[in-house]
């Protein structure tokens, strides 16, 4: 496939799954949250996680379609970005034992996220 037909099927799939993660987030936080402790509310508020698990279903189906200099450039980026987000999240773990807040870990996502960007965009504008 051209690549720039890749890259519209994955923006889609992987739209799609954040629009359901958002839509169901937001369902789960009005609903669940007022509901009784249980197995059903403890289902509701983990509801969002559909949407996530399509997500990464998107970015593994976009992995198989691209070429094998795409595909390895992807997975270096990512390789990368998890060795960041542990880096940091276990110096944090020390941090927290000198006194610092502790941490949600709803931070680490987005710690991840962010590092896979930035070097998605970096790795870009360098391979121009």
């Amino acid at each position: 496939m051209h690549e720039k037909k890749v890259n519209r099927i994955y923006l889609r799939e992987l739209g799609g799954a954040l629009l359901v993660y958002v839509a169901v987030l937001l369902a789960a936080i009005q609903f669940g949250r007022p509901m009784e402790d249980g197995v059903l509310r403890t289902l509701v508020l983990a509801s969002p996680m559909i949407g996530f698990c399509l997500a990464v279903w998107a970015v593994a189906r976009h992995v198989r379609r691209v070429d094998e200099f795409i595909r390895q450039g992807t997975l270096e980026t990512l390789a990368i970005a998890a060795a960041v987000t542990a880096g940091l999240s276990f110096t944090y773990g020390f941090l927290e034992t000198a006194g610092y807040p502790k941490l949600s870990m709803f931070t680490v996502w987005p710690v991840m996220g962010g590092v896979w960007g930035a070097l998605a965009c970096l790795r870009n504008w360098l391979d121009r």
